[in-house]
């Protein structure tokens, strides 16, 4: 039955250089095995597409993302998706800007409005932090938007998609392979997949990381929250109002206990809303509302009688606070969602999926392709399962911020007398009134940490065998506040400075990022590092991998035209930036020293295990 159902032409698509081949058993042959089309998943199949690799990736969903999910997409996301051209890409469907230029606190959408603050960037006086860190911005592009994207790219370069197809279980064969078992879901016939690689991108319920026993680690959740999915023309409540999330709520109002606030949320300028429900503190989460209960709400919080309102969906989940202690086992490998489970807030989510792709995704191919040891893999797992646990943290972090605004606007008392007199303490000219007052402006400023925080975003530390430390000191500690403050540094471990760059013609102006990536490693020097480009050469054919070798400065291959670079090296002109192929820095010398050559094929060496 499986050689007549899912002959390998039907699979591929193709025959030749095609992903998937069927052996005599009728089992689909395949490197790798991608588990979710997800923004994890999807991502990494578009990764090691970029590496020239070809394998299929399986959803058990009919289709992309149904629901808006995720939206803010962050500058380190975003440089990841330069590297394989999908930027612009991005840019063109996504909303940027204005759009996204305030988080605002009010009684409801058309209705009295109680503070803001900038957001994504947008502070002119955060504008020169976000300048330096990278040249991506933020932009707003749901799930629903991003996934097909990165599907439709996936596909296109090398990876079957099949969608409707459940993972059920895998089990390691002698030879060290995978054979997984799926089902298609609308015949409900199963049949086997052997891969190389597994990759469970199969979110917060992943199969995969259930079969391998990966311990997680669990804090307390803070609840429910309930996704109302709704269509409302609000052009005209934004237009002096700018900004892509509201919090709304009504200290000196009785409402319904699974509807005490909201973060209302816009999906498509104006008319399409995501209104992100928080039941009531202590009163559980068994809340089952009917449709009219949710519309009387929604029409509440939207504040406008006259607008006609229309609930496209709603759905429930949790506010987890939940990280894997590793995400490997040999050559199973989990990321994204599977491994790390939080709110929204910060807008962390998809863009550390991304990431885990984009630091997993060379390593698998320059192990395949032989060109590094199978330990390099080993380095995943150290290096994106710290991050994981920093962006859970953050995120609910960044939830618990939002309490002292709550309690400044008088919402947290149990009794509806008590609040609107704290509620009415804002308006008093009274010795109460001012400190209310100042409460509140004391507790918007503190969600800076998440409407502000480049420097969570964009401070990743990496330390593994695949970075080399034997020629460092002690690394600086991380800034002051390394949520807000980002830390730009070419210590090895930590992601390539941008520095915006021209060629000695003048012409439009790229970043030292865009000079990095493309999979390959890539040597930066300067004025006197002659020797270092030798070196490249040499160790490249002697290990028979690329490595891109540029000189910046005066008169050099690429002009440092605003002194950036120099700025940001913390090398001398004649030292060198040694930079992995997912842009982070393996490695530097602080100037020119004797043996170059041997020196570099050691480093190189070193961090590939061979």
């Amino acid at each position: 039955m499986a050689d007549t159902a899912f002959p390998a032409v039907s699979i591929n698509g193709h025959s030749q250089g095609s992903p998937a081949t069927q052996d005599a058993a009728g089992i689909i042959e395949t490197d790798l095995l991608v588990v979710g089309a997800g923004p994890a998943g999807a991502s990494l199949a578009c990764f090691l597409a970029q590496h020239g690799l070809k394998g299929i990736m399986l959803a058990s969903t009919p289709s992309t993302a149904d629901t808006p999910r995720a939206h803010i997409t962050n500058m380190a996301a975003l440089e990841c998706l330069r590297d394989i051209g999908l930027e612009e890409e991005c840019q063109k469907v996504a909303v940027k800007g204005d759009s996204m230029l305030h988080t605002r606190w009010c009684r409801s959408m058309a209705g009295e409005e109680y503070a803001r603050i900038y957001s994504w960037g947008n502070a002119p006086a955060r504008a020169g932090d976000y300048d330096a860190a990278s040249p991506c911005k933020h932009i707003d592009i749901p799930q629903t938007v991003l996934e097909p994207i990165l599907v439709l790219h996936a596909t296109q370069n090398g990876f079957s998609c099949r969608f409707d197809t459940s993972f059920l279980s895998f089990e390691k064969a002698a030879d060290g392979t995978i054979v997984s078992t799926v089902q298609d879901n609308l015949t409900k016939h199963t049949y086997q997949i052997r891969s190389k690689y597994l990759f469970g991108c199969d979110g917060a319920r992943s199969q995969v990381l259930r079969q391998l026993k990966i311990p997680l680690k669990k804090k307390p959740g803070q609840g429910l929250a309930i996704n109302a999915l709704v269509k409302v023309n609000l052009e005209h409540v934004v237009e002096n109002r700018m900004g892509n999330l509201h919090w709304v709520m009504r200290p000196d109002e009785e409402q319904p206990n699974f509807g005490w606030t909201a973060i209302v949320r816009m999906v498509k300028p104006w008319s399409e809303w995501m209104f992100i429900l928080f039941p009531k503190p202590g009163t559980g989460v068994e809340f089952n509302p009917t449709q009219e209960e949710y519309l009387e709400c929604i029409k509440t919080m939207v504040g406008d009688d006259s607008l006609p309102v229309e609930i496209i969906g709603i759905s429930k989940w949790f506010i987890n606070e939940i990280v894997a202690e590793y995400y490997s086992d040999s050559n199973i490998f989990c990321l994204g969602d599977a491994v790390h489970r939080h709110p929204p807030l910060n807008g962390l989510g998809s863009n550390t999926c991304i990431q885990d792709a984009y630091n997993l995704a060379w390593k698998v191919a320059y192990v395949m392709k032989g060109k590094a040891d199978p330990s390099l893999l080993d380095s995943c797992s150290p290096e994106r399962q710290p991050v994981g646990e920093s962006v859970i943290t953050r995120a609910n972090q960044g939830l618990r911020d939002h309490v002292p605004v709550w309690e400044a606007l008088g919402m947290m008392d149990e009794s509806l007398e008590v609040r609107r007199q704290h509620f009415a303490e804002l308006s008093e000219a009274s010795p109460a009134g001012i400190k209310r007052r100042a409460k509140l402006q004391e507790a918007v400023e503190g969600t800076a940490h998440e409407f502000h925080g480049v420097g969570v975003e964009m401070n990743q530390r990496y330390e593994s065998k695949a970075i080399f430390l034997e020629d460092e000191g002690p690394r600086p500690p991380l800034p002051e506040d390394p949520v807000l403050e980002h830390e730009i540094t070419t210590y090895p471990g930590s992601r390539l400075p941008h520095a915006w760059l021209n060629t000695k013609l003048p012409g439009k102006q790229f970043s030292t990022i865009d000079l990095a990536g493309h999979g390959d490693f890539c040597l930066l020097t300067g004025i006197g590092g002659g020797a270092w480009k030798a070196a490249v050469k040499k160790a490249g054919d002697t290990l028979g991998i690329k490595i891109n070798a540029y000189s910046i400065g005066w008169r050099q291959d690429y002009e440092d035209v605003y002194f950036d670079w120099a700025r940001r090296r913390e090398i001398a002109e004649d030292g060198c930036v040694l930079v992995r192929p997912d842009r982070f820095v393996a490695w530097r010398s602080m100037g020119m020293i004797p043996n170059a050559e041997t020196k570099l094929l050691h480093v190189l060496k070193t961090i590939l295990g061979r």
